[in-house]
């Protein structure tokens, strides 16, 4: 479902000139969450995301939402900023925070495990190169499940 709503959902949120970072949907009692979590576009030089921007996406993606109806039954919207420990989703994302701490998980293990923390050294040829425990581990970015940053 999380890939169908990026697919449905990045369109209307670039058209604000904004980059939907992440989607999360969460049940709760008879209904449940959607969470987006947005930032301003690659090369914007405008400050972090005000209440505004959030209720400006919220409600074009409401209409979106209204039209396609993805999700049967009783939800609630949520927009904000992606925070401190924002998802690294896309190749650009990890680009833009090389040298930033980052914990990331494999879809399956690599060198005996699945979860680094570590530095981002670099983004190339389809992977991220991370230094964990005093090493550096290349990590193809189509085997990668989930990545955050971690800031310390």
């Amino acid at each position: 479902m999380r890939d169908d709503l990026l697919r449905l959902l990045e369109p209307p949120v670039a058209a604000l000139d904004f980059e939907l970072i992440d989607v999360e949907f969460a049940q709760a009692g008879r209904g449940g969450v959607l969470r987006l979590y947005i930032d301003r576009a690659p090369g914007s030089s405008a400050p972090g995301i005000t209440v505004d921007d959030c209720a400006r996406v919220s409600h074009a993606v409401s209409e979106v939402l209204e039209a396609a109806d993805p999700i049967k039954g009783h939800y609630t919207l949520e927009v904000s900023s992606p925070g401190f420990d924002r998802v690294l989703r896309k190749r650009q994302h990890f680009e833009r925070f090389v040298g930033e701490r980052a914990s990331v998980e494999l879809k399956v293990p690599q060198d005996g495990r699945r979860r680094y923390v570590g530095i981002l050294k670099s983004v190339a040829e389809g992977a991220i190169v991370i230094e964990a425990d005093g090493r550096e581990y290349s990590l193809p970015l189509d085997r990668i499940q989930r990545a955050k940053l971690r800031p310390v």
